[in-house]
């Protein structure tokens, strides 16, 4: 038997005597579809951390007070013991909410009242949209279902969601759970997705009880930020800090893998997404991740938390990814002992582990002079406060400001509504030859739908998802268009190892007037501890593709499933496969988005998050953790930012069944710095390149503030379809430095346009936050000189100087 499976036995069988414990302290038999709670009355309501009027610090440090060590030290797993002799009941921290609630973490459970929640997009389609006002309106969705369980005893309330990582290689299994490639999108993304889930959305009145949400995510202004004081509705966690993007390749492991980055891919890739979630979002949880960073275990890396907390204003707890304390001694071999490992990640900094190592060794750690009991305080400290935030022990939270949301809180009509606005939003059409879609519904005799996936309910979500309110299969959401349709797999299943099912899907491929096909991925393919080895279609999927679409009468449809790129190439090229839809894992609605887009209802505007490489790719080592390319050694770099070799389809691709066009309305032309600069600066700048100014460290510049600027761009539909647009901003830098990027988005905002109509929307850019860049040492610099800010094919000159 493995460490690991020893630990977890172990992990479930504390778990049974905790229920043991709880039921033995209630004297009575667990009341099933009700929270246990803290401070109850009449015997335990009257102690200080119980008192509401007193602040949170002084709460959790008196609840700190009264317990023993060994009464600490049980506090510090996901599942924490109950205290009886105070009234606490044990709590499970690990509940998922990727997007929806998910059945992952034992802290939720589909088994009371509520059956089923609803199941938005997987984030990476979802991130597709490139609309922050959908992102916030699905945070606040899965917020009102979480809490609405809560109270039914069916979830806890800290969720570990989002996951922040950047998809950096496009073999990653788990690169469906994020927001794409860019450390721009994906910090939108978990401002958004945070600020919503933690409850800065939620109105309660007289009105009524509940959510706004926003039709249109409001820009705010420079320097503006809500203030929502510390109360939670929900806990949100960011994870995984920090270059956590492999699972399993060759001999790699995510339980091993040790990231080597430099400080300048830090400062501008892997770390921005983390610094928004909290200094934006206010994220109140942090994880640290399984992998080893530059020869050190993520979560021994007590320098990043601490800038979490000192830089960041981090104001929140942090727990280790499962098994993920452990792993240092037995994985990584790190440690001497779990004892090292447990008082190391407490001295890092670190609160809670999920998993049993702190809580079987931290006693023994004590004993050895290894840690003290006032680190096990201090973590206590975060873990209670966040906990009393949450409003935890003010009573029956039934009776609270939540305490309304039930049942018929879950799988609303307005949610379901959601997912399917977020699934239409986040379909991308890749390629549409000859306008051959959308479909005239009214034209069309008979369908062939053929794939494996075609009538597969079980795969729409993809990874960390519960169980949905309504799911419908691919098939059923296009026979609601066309009555007169056959189906066939075509493969027995995804990995498509045999061709035995082509014959029928060729059969009525030829005798149907039009033919959709589709092909992909789901997660037997790419999943946590999953990695792809190939960017191609599994198995014999692209003979099923071509077998088909040379003998239909006309181009077929080629549907596009799963999260990772795919090496599509032959079918770009192919005249007789006339369209491509990406679909990704598109929720329990997906079915009827497609459906829509491909029969005219819904004009596609997806554009796709991550770059799409050629199979060649893979000869890339998926452990090189360097984004910049070098050519000294045939590596070609990493997302659009850096890539140079070919690409099936780049960032931001996707059509829409109209045109669009732009132009800049309003941007300055030059911009100066002078009295901007501190004093000293300019013999450090003058140093550059003799009496050249190349650059100016941002850090060296006292007023960003007076620099910043707003650029007007008005869009016009010249088509005859009316549609939602989404807008990319990009700016090209002077390459004054090593490793500038090719270019970076510094703007997107998603407008709806009504046919030969326009629309005028403003960008506000910070050029030292947007156009300035990392040097090799991860100092941001802002380049002087020529800067050129693009939209569509359209360009505009900016310089840069100073005197």
């Amino acid at each position: 038997m493995s460490i690991q499976l020893r630990e977890r036995i172990l992990f479930r069988v504390l778990q049974l005597i905790v229920v043991v414990n709880v039921i033995a302290f209630s004297n009575s038999k667990p009341v099933l579809n009700k929270p246990d709670f803290p401070c109850k009355p009449p015997h335990f309501d009257s102690y200080p951390f119980c008192n509401t009027s007193l602040s949170i610090s002084t709460r959790a440090k008196s609840l700190i007070s009264l317990l023993t060590l060994q009464e600490k030290i049980q506090q510090l797993s996901d599942n924490a013991s109950a205290i009886p002799r105070l009234g606490i009941p044990a709590y499970e921290w690990w509940s998922e909410s990727l997007h929806g609630i998910a059945s992952n973490g034992p802290g939720v459970n589909f088994n009371g009242t509520v059956s089923s929640v609803t199941s938005f997009p997987q984030v990476l389609v979802s991130a597709a949209s490139f609309n922050r006002s959908l992102w916030s309106n699905i945070g606040s969705a899965v917020a009102v279902e979480a809490r609405a369980m809560y109270n039914l005893g069916q979830a806890g309330l800290t969720f570990w969601a989002p996951n922040i990582n950047i998809f950096r290689d496009p073999r990653w299994g788990r690169g469906q759970e994020t927001p794409g490639e860019d450390p721009m999108v994906v910090s939108a993304y978990a401002v958004e997705f945070v600020k919503s889930f933690q409850g800065e959305n939620w109105k309660s009145d007289d009105g009524g009880i509940g959510f706004g949400f926003r039709e249109k995510r409001v820009l705010k202004g420079f320097g503006e930020e809500s203030d929502r004081g510390d109360e939670l509705m929900l806990s949100a966690c960011c994870k995984h800090l920090i270059a956590y993007d492999l699972e399993k390749w060759g001999n790699f492991s995510r339980y091993s893998f040790n990231a080597m980055i430099t400080e300048q891919d830090t400062e501008d890739t892997f770390q921005p997404p983390f610094r928004s979630c909290i200094e934006q979002g206010k994220a109140s949880c942090i994880m640290c991740s399984y992998n080893q960073v530059n020869g050190v275990p993520a979560c021994l890396r007590g320098d990043l938390f601490q800038k979490a907390r000192n830089e960041w204003g981090f104001k929140g707890y942090i727990t280790s990814d499962c098994d993920a304390v452990a792993t240092i001694f037995e994985y990584q071999n790190y440690t001497k002992t779990h004892e090292d490992s447990a008082a190391g990640v407490l001295k890092a900094g670190m609160d809670i582990n999920c998993g049993t190592c702190m809580l079987r060794h931290t006693q023994s750690a004590i004993d050895k002079g290894k840690v003290q009991e006032k680190d096990i305080d201090r973590a206590l400290l975060n873990l209670f406060s966040v906990q009393l935030r949450l409003g935890l022990f003010n009573g029956d939270p039934r009776k609270g400001k939540y305490g309304k949301l039930g049942p018929d809180d879950v799988c609303t009509s307005e949610h379901k509504k959601l997912a399917l606005d977020a699934a239409r939003q986040g379909i991308v059409l890749l390629k549409n030859d000859k306008k051959f879609l959308p479909l005239n519904k009214n034209a069309v005799s008979s369908l062939a739908i053929i794939g494996p996936l075609v009538n597969n309910i079980s795969q729409m979500g993809g990874g960390y998802t519960g169980i949905p309110c309504s799911p419908k299969s691919l098939l059923r959401g296009l026979e609601a268009y066309v009555s007169k349709t056959h189906y066939a797999s075509g493969c027995h299943d995804v990995p498509c190892n045999s061709d035995a099912g082509f014959h029928e899907a060729v059969r009525i491929a030829k005798k149907a007037d039009f033919v959709i096909v589709v092909a992909g991925l789901d997660l037997t393919q790419e999943t946590e501890d999953r990695d792809r080895v190939s960017l191609l279609l599994p198995g014999q999927q692209m003979s099923l593709v071509t077998s088909v679409a040379r003998t239909s009468k006309r181009p077929v449809i080629l549907v596009l499933t799963g999260g990772g790129p795919l090496d599509v190439s032959f079918a770009e090229a192919d005249s007789q496969i006339s369209s491509i839809l990406w679909i990704g894992y598109p929720g329990e609605a997906g079915a009827k988005a497609l459906a829509e887009i491909i029969f005219g209802d819904f004009n596609p505007g997806g554009r796709l998050p991550m770059t799409w490489y050629p199979e060649s790719f893979t000869k890339v080592p998926m452990n090189d953790m360097n984004m910049r390319a070098d050519s000294s050694r045939q590596y070609p770099g990493r997302s659009y930012r850096f890539y140079t070799g070919t690409q099936v389809y780049g960032f931001g691709h996707g059509l829409s069944y109209t045109n669009y066009s732009y132009k800049f309305l309003s941007a300055p032309s030059e911009l100066t710095i002078s009295a901007s600069l501190k004093a000293g600066s300019d013999k450090n700048i003058l140093q550059q390149t003799g009496s050249r100014l190349d650059y100016v460290h941002i850090d060296e510049v006292t007023s960003c503030t007076s620099l910043r600027f707003h650029v007007q761009i008005s869009v016009t539909n010249a088509g005859d379809v009316d549609g939602s647009h989404v807008v990319m901003l990009f700016a090209r830098v002077p390459k004054v430095s090593q490793g500038t990027p090719e270019k970076q988005l510094i703007g997107f905002d998603r407008v709806h346009t009504v046919a030969k109509g326009s629309k005028e929307i403003s960008f506000g850019v910070d050029p030292c936050e947007q156009l300035s860049i990392a040097n090799k040492h991860g100092r941001r610099i802002l380049p002087l000189g020529n800067h050129v800010l693009m939209v569509g094919e359209l360009r505009h000159s900016l310089t840069i100087e100073t005197y």
